[in-house]
C-alpha cells in the first residue's frame, strides 16, 4: 500500500492549525491535518486549547455568570423584579460544553468543505528523506513537502503543585469546577487568572488573587490598570500583589497556600480550590523533533524567524510554540501568512497591531504602544481620554466605567497607542487596529462620523481629547 502523500501538513489542529490548513487548501495545496484532541467520547475535538479549554469555553462561563450577577444585582434597577435567584452550575457548565462542540464541529464541516484531509491522533517526525518528511499522523504514516507546526502551548505548572484538576487546577480544571467553591485561590493576576475568578466570584465564591509581581497587569497602560484595580476591588476581588508564594500542600478538604506578603510577614491562604495560572509553555510533547535536527530554543519553543521558517527547509512553525505573543488570533494570522509564503505570496503578521484583550467586567483591551512604554523610549506624544460615564449608550446600558485612551505621535498626529477598559471593549478595539493598520492620525478618528448613540462614540471623544476638543465631556 503507498503512503499517502501530501504538499502541506499541518499537526496542530488549534486556531494557527486549523486556520493554516485551510488556508493552504485554498490555495490549491493538497493538504492535511493532524490533531490529538478528544472529546469526552474520545472522538476528535479540533480548535485546541483555545475551542476546548481556553477562550470559547471560558467566554461562555464569563456569558452565564454575568447573566446571573446582572439578575442578582442589576435587574431591580431596570424595573425587573427576580427573587429566589439560583445557578444551575452543572447546567452552566453543560451550556459551555456545548458551546465547545458546536466549534469543535464547525472546524471539521470547514475541513471537509475545503477538502483538507483530517488526521485524528498525535502528529510527529519520522525521518527526513529525498526532501519530503516522514510523519506519523495517529495511526497512520504520511508524507509531506512542506511542514506547518502548530502544536500550541501548555499551562506552566508551579514547582511543587502539579496538577491535579481536582484542587489544584490549571485552566482546564478551572473550567470544569462542578459546584461554586467558598473560596477559590488564584496564584497569577493574567488573563486567566482574572478571568476565571470574575466567574466564580459573581456565583458567590470568595476569590483572593496571589500575584508574585508589585505591579498590578503591568503589560497594560498604567491608567487602565489603576483603574481595573480599583474596580476589581468594589467587586469583592482580593488582589494581593507582591507575595511570594511558599508550600503548597493539597487534601481532600482543600488547599492551603503558605506566601510571603509584600511586607515580608508569613501568611496562609485556605482556600477549597486553587487555580494556577503563571503562564503557559510552547508545547512540543512527542512532536519527536529530534528525527529530523528540529531546532528548539532554551524556552523549549521551536526556532524561526521573521517569516516563521524553521532551520529545516520547508518546515515552518506558527502560533504559541513560537516567539511572540501567545494569542489565538496571532497564530490565525501567522497560519494564514506560511500558507500564503508557501505559494509565494507575501504573507505578512504586524506584531504593533495586534490587539490585546482581557474579558472581565469591565472588559479590558487594547492595541500599540502604552503611555509607559512611549515614556521610556522617549517618544514624544500626545494623551486624549474620554469616560464612558459621559456617553448615553453606556448611560442607557448602566455601564458607565471605565474610558478610552488615545496616544498620539505630538508631531505628526499618528495613533501609537489605543487603550479601553469599559463595556465591550473587546469589540470597540477593532477600530483602533484599522486605524492603525493604515497609519491614521487621531484626527482621522475624529473626523469619522460615529452612529448615535453608540459606544464607539466614546472612540471619537478620546480622539478628539487628543486636541483637547472633546464635544461631551
Amino acid at each position: 500500500m503507498s503512503t499517502k502523500q501530501f504538499d502541506v501538513v499541518v499537526i496542530g489542529g488549534g486556531p494557527g492549525g486549523y486556520i493554516a490548513a485551510i488556508r493552504a487548501a485554498q490555495l490549491g495545496f493538497n493538504t492535511a491535518c493532524i490533531d490529538e484532541w478528544k472529546n469526552d467520547k474520545g472522538g476528535p475535538a479540533p480548535g485546541g486549547t483555545c475551542t476546548n479549554v481556553g477562550c470559547i469555553p471560558s467566554k461562555a462561563l464569563l456569558q452565564s455568570s454575568e447573566h446571573f450577577e446582572h439578575a442578582n444585582h442589576h435587574f431591580a434597577d431596570h424595573g425587573i423584579s427576580a427573587d429566589n435567584i439560583k445557578m444551575d452550575v452543572a447546567k452552566m457548565i453543560g451550556r459551555k460544553d456545548m458551546v465547545v462542540k458546536q466549534n469543535n464541529d464547525g472546524i471539521l464541516y470547514l475541513f471537509k468543505k475545503n477538502k483538507v484531509s483530517f488526521f485524528h491522533g498525535r502528529g510527529s517526525f519520522v525521518a527526513a528523506k529525498d526532501g519530503l518528511y516522514e510523519i506519523k499522523a495517529g495511526e497512520e504514516v504520511i508524507l509531506a513537502k512542506h511542514v506547518i507546526l502548530a502544536t500550541g502551548s501548555n499551562a506552566r505548572q508551579l514547582p511543587g503543585a502539579p496538577f491535579d484538576e481536582e484542587n489544584i487546577l490549571s485552566n482546564d480544571g478551572a473550567l470544569r469546577i462542578g459546584a461554586v467553591p467558598k473560596k477559590l485561590g488564584v496564584i497569577g493576576s493574567g488573563v486567566i487568572g482574572l478571568e476565571m475568578g470574575s466567574v466564580w466570584r459573581r456565583l458567590g465564591a470568595e476569590v483572593t488573587v496571589l500575584e508574585g509581581l508589585p505591579t498590578f497587569l503591568g503589560a497594560v497602560d498604567e491608567s487602565v490598570a489603576k483603574e481595573a484595580a480599583k474596580l476589581f476591588k468594589k467587586q469583592g476581588l482580593k488582589i494581593e500583589l507582591g507575595v511570594k508564594i511558599g508550600e503548597v500542600k493539597s487534601a481532600k478538604d482543600g488547599v492551603t497556600v503558605a506566601y510571603t506578603d509584600a511586607k515580608g510577614a508569613a501568611q496562609t491562604l485556605a482556600v477549597d480550590k486553587l487555580i494556577i495560572s503563571i503562564g503557559r509553555v510552547p508545547n512540543t510533547i512527542g512532536l519527536n523533533p529530534e528525527a529530523v535536527g528540529l531546532k528548539l530554543d532554551e524556552r523549549g519553543a521551536i526556532e524561526v524567524d521573521g517569516d516563521c521558517k524553521t532551520n529545516l527547509p520547508n518546515v515552518w512553525a506558527v502560533g504559541d510554540v513560537v516567539r511572540g505573543p501567545m494569542l489565538a488570533h496571532k497564530a490565525e494570522e501567522e497560519g494564514v501568512a506560511v500558507a500564503e509564503r508557501i505559494a509565494g505570496q507575501h504573507g505578512h503578521v504586524n506584531f504593533n497591531t495586534i490587539p490585546w484583550v482581557i474579558y472581565t467586567s469591565p472588559e479590558i483591551a487594547w492595541v500599540g504602544r502604552t503611555e509607559q512604554q512611549l515614556k521610556a523610549d522617549g517618544v514624544e506624544y500626545k494623551a486624549g481620554q474620554f469616560p464612558f460615564l459621559a456617553n448615553g449608550r453606556a448611560r442607557a446600558l448602566g455601564d458607565t466605567n471605565g474610558f478610552v485612551k488615545f496616544l498620539a505621535d505630538a508631531k505628526t498626529d499618528e495613533i501609537l497607542g489605543v487603550h479601553i477598559i469599559g463595556p465591550m471593549a473587546s469589540e470597540l478595539i477593532s477600530e483602533a487596529v484599522v486605524a492603525m493598520e493604515f497609519k491614521a492620525s487621531a484626527e482621522d478618528i475624529a473626523r469619522i462620523c460615529h452612529a448615535h448613540p453608540s459606544l464607539s462614540e466614546a472612540t471619537k471623544e478620546a480622539a478628539l481629547a487628543v486636541d483637547k476638543r472633546t464635544l461631551n465631556f
